[in-house]
């Protein structure tokens, strides 16, 4: 599933069956683990099902932020793939951002700026052109017979306005893209039979579920294991895809309070 457009909105029904099951219980997705993945980063850890060949997503693990307990993994199955968003991209992960701060309380503003400073401002954005990403105010400067690079629009926008005030105006602009994704997370969360009003005690339940069969593949030096997380508004289990001898995990779960 990786996201070609700037339309970062997914109709999460519309998954195909082998990436999320909606059931009667809850939502069933696959996920896998290795101890090293063969895609670029080499990172050992976590992905969804469904970022498996997004060259933008590289696998994580029980980690947290500094600021807030919960790990990459849990924000792109929460924040990304559930609320219905592009599993990557800039616009999605504004729109993502928003979900994790009204579960965690988390300020999205340093990810925001720090996206405007790493990627922005030097003409990458993901998902997308950079001219498709631009808010009108900034596209309403730029010549009528463009023909310009990414790379030489920023460089006119600086000139024009000012790098400081271009930069305030592009962490702004993330702002306004993170508000926007917010009815279509609620729809989607609802579509699934999950209550948005528990995203943080499913959020927190998924985290504990996570450092528990993290840690326990990281002992046993497992190199791959394929398995599924099921999510509903009471617990979240982890089951193998397959049978093997390592089945202290089997059947896990957490439950939500």
């Amino acid at each position: 599933m990786i996201q070609t457009s700037h339309n970062s909105f997914q109709d999460v029904q519309q998954y195909p069956k082998k990436l999320l099951q909606i059931l009667s219980e809850g939502v069933c997705l696959p996920v896998t683990y290795q101890k090293s993945w063969n895609d670029g980063f080499g990172a050992r850890g976590w992905k969804l099902d469904a970022t498996i060949g997004d060259p933008q997503i590289i696998a994580s693990t029980r980690e947290t932020g500094q600021q807030i307990n919960t790990s990459v993994f849990v924000h792109d199955i929460l924040d990304h793939f559930l609320s219905g968003f592009g599993v990557s991209g800039h616009r999605s992960e504004a729109m993502a951002l928003i979900q994790l701060s009204k579960r965690t309380n988390a300020d999205p503003r340093p990810d925001y700026e720090q996206m405007v400073k790493e990627d922005i401002i030097n003409g990458r954005v993901n998902g997308e052109s950079l001219l498709t990403f631009l808010p009108d105010q900034l596209k309403d400067l730029l010549p009528s017979n463009l023909k310009m690079t990414d790379s030489e629009i920023i460089i006119f926008l600086k000139q024009k306005i000012s790098e400081d005030k271009l930069y305030d105006i592009l962490v702004e602009h993330f702002f306004t893209l993170g508000k926007r994704g917010e009815e279509h997370a609620l729809k989607s969360w609802k579509a699934l039979g999950l209550n948005p009003a528990k995203s943080t005690q499913i959020g927190r339940a998924l985290q504990n579920l996570l450092e528990v069969i993290d840690s326990k593949v990281e002992e046993r030096g497992i190199e791959e294991l394929k398995g599924f997380i099921s999510i509903d508004n009471h617990k979240v289990v982890f089951n193998l895809q397959e049978k093997n001898d390592f089945d202290s995990i089997e059947g896990y779960q957490t439950i939500v309070v």
